[in-house]
């Protein structure tokens, strides 16, 4: 559940604010002499203002393939090529796309409590599995789906508290 939580963190982290941030990048693919290789992988990326991205191409081949893969992406950018570098400027919010972003996170909140949720059907299972083996009594039974419960239950509230914060993230800048 601790890992379905920092999954959700990153998954929060590539949904873009008002200001510039390398890891609106995370998500993209880009493809490199025939396979999918991760951005990070083909370039240095860094944020040298709080409105602009600049990505440097280790290899000054791969630029066209870059600018491809991030127009293509949803993330709703246009790349700048200069031919040294691509620069990413990152145009403020409008409150119609803070909404937007507002659902995409609120989305992606609900798949994070979906795996928890999945984590504890998987959990209450094996209890039971236990039990119908009579490796465990039933008061035990009872007691460790209740813990599993409170645990799932708690997991749940930091999904939503992520979300708070994200929410307020969006709608401040």
């Amino acid at each position: 559940m601790t890992k379905t939580i920092e999954a959700t963190q990153r998954s929060f982290n590539t949904i873009r604010t008002g200001r510039a941030n390398a890891s609106l990048l995370d998500r993209i693919t880009v493809e490199y002499y025939g396979a999918e290789t991760p951005l990070k992988a083909l370039a240095n990326i860094s944020t040298p203002e709080a409105t602009t991205i600049l990505i440097q191409p280790y290899d000054k081949g791969s630029m066209a393939a870059i600018e491809k893969a991030i127009s293509l992406s949803d993330l709703g950018l246009t790349p700048n090529n200069d031919g040294q570098v691509i620069r990413l400027n990152i145009p403020p919010l409008t409150s119609e796309r803070r909404q937007e972003l507002v659902k995409q996170a609120g989305k992606l909140a609900e798949e994070g409590k979906v795996a928890i949720r999945n984590i504890r059907r998987d959990a209450i299972d094996s209890v039971r599995k236990q039990e119908k083996s009579h490796d465990v009594s039933e008061d035990e039974s009872r007691d460790l789906q209740e813990a599993i419960q409170k645990l799932t239950d708690k997991y749940t509230a930091k999904v939503d508290e992520l979300l708070k914060v994200k929410e307020k993230d969006i709608m401040t800048i």
